[in-house]
């Protein structure tokens, strides 16, 4: 009986070992993907930023329609 309830917690532990192995790896992979996008969002605001006049807002602009 005690044997039977060793192997099973133990067959629980192997499988809890591989679920928490599996989420870190996508967590990792994850984590690359924010970086990946966080970098790319900082060099679009930089080309932004070269491209807008630094006084000037797109919004405050008359269409040329007006």
């Amino acid at each position: 009986m005690m044997e039977a309830r060793l192997t099973e917690l133990e067959s629980k532990l192997a499988f809890a070992e591989d679920l928490l192995d599996t989420l870190n790896q996508t967590v990792v992979r994850q984590q690359g993907h924010i970086d990946s996008l966080q970098q790319q969002l900082r060099l679009l605001h930089q080309r932004l930023q070269d491209v807008l006049p630094n006084d000037d807002n797109p919004r405050d602009e008359i269409p040329p329609h007006y």
